[in-house]
């Protein structure tokens, strides 16, 4: 019983390092997928890591104004997006935590990070942080609604909201063919996108303010304050990939136990699904332009209305 557990308790930690470890990675080779599609060499995959390094050892300048808020919030972002990455399966299921890997407590966590984020930018007084801070506030508040109907007709539909039994039942031949499961799976990527500030959302790599919204907050950090939160979006953008691999495509899903064997093969089927939707991510973004900030809000009802149509579906077929 003790070893079992002690063998749990290190599948848990190596699944918690993985995450941290490959979300820089993952954003390194959506970087690298646009620059190719777009017949420029770009830089490596591996250069996230060294702007990260670069961004620990350089000092950090503070605002006069800034208060304790300002300076801690880089911190609890990164523990609660890192928590809520890690309790995402990704290799394998029903770990020693798997029972608080649940999508609602998923979504508390990065609610509790979006809202110091958005309290930072607007801490120092800033023009371009109060911009970027309304703006999120305003893109969360329609997201979270679609995202909530989302869990709800999964929840519906697998009979839970724990990621670990979801991806179960989603193994399961009784799942078969349902719209309601494609409805949510496009709710689900649109939700994502704009989470992790993406085009059409957002554009991750302009500055310019009247487009900007996660870079307008972020403006005023740097040093190892910047590394945080840019490694806490990274983390985040793992996460949703992450989430969407565990409930529509979860092949490769180690159950508890399964042996070294199992669990490496979980592993390498987790690179394949990160690396194939790097992939897809990359030639999206360069395919299509950014919306406007006004169109946001029709994207995401979009969202909320293909949620609350797969519930709904989910209602009829079993009341026939």
């Amino acid at each position: 019983m003790i070893l079992s557990l002690l063998v749990q308790g290190l599948v848990q930690g190596a699944e918690m390092m993985l995450v941290l470890v490959a979300a820089p990675l993952l954003t390194g080779w959506v970087r690298k997928v646009k620059a190719r599609l777009q017949r420029r060499r770009g830089a490596s995959v591996f250069q996230p890591y060294r702007d990260l390094r670069r961004l620990l050892g350089k000092e950090v300048v503070l605002a006069e104004n800034a208060s304790w808020l300002f300076r801690t919030a880089p911190y609890m972002i990164f523990s609660f997006t890192w928590v809520a990455a890690s309790l995402v399966p990704t290799f394998a299921t029903g770990l020693i935590f798997s029972w608080t890997g649940d999508l609602i407590a998923i979504i508390a966590l990065l609610g509790a990070a979006r809202f110091l984020l958005t309290l930072a930018g607007m801490d120092v007084g800033t023009a371009f942080g109060g911009i970027g801070s309304s703006r999120e506030a305003m893109i969360a508040a329609l997201a979270e609604p679609a995202m909530l109907m989302i869990i709800i007709s999964l929840a519906v539909l697998a009979g839970s909201s724990q990621l670990s039994t979801i991806a179960q039942f989603m193994l399961s031949p009784t799942v078969g063919l349902r719209v309601s499961v494609a409805l949510a799976l496009v709710a689900f990527v649109i939700v994502a996108l704009a989470e992790n500030a993406r085009i059409p959302v957002d554009n991750p790599a302009t500055h310019l303010e009247l487009t900007m919204v996660h870079e307008a907050m972020v403006l005023e950090y740097s040093g190892r304050h910047l590394a945080m939160i840019e490694l806490a979006s990274s983390l985040k953008l793992l996460l949703m990939i992450s989430a969407i691999g565990c409930i529509f495509v979860p092949v490769g899903l180690a159950s508890s136990g399964a042996g070294f064997g199992g669990y490496a093969i979980g592993v390498a089927t987790y690179a394949v699904k990160l690396a194939v939707a790097g992939a897809l991510l990359g030639t999206f973004e360069s395919a299509i332009a950014k919306m406007r900030v006004f169109r946001v809000p029709n994207l995401l009802g979009g969202a909320l209305m293909l949620g609350l149509l797969a519930t709904l579906l989910l209602f009829v077929s079993r009341g026939l």
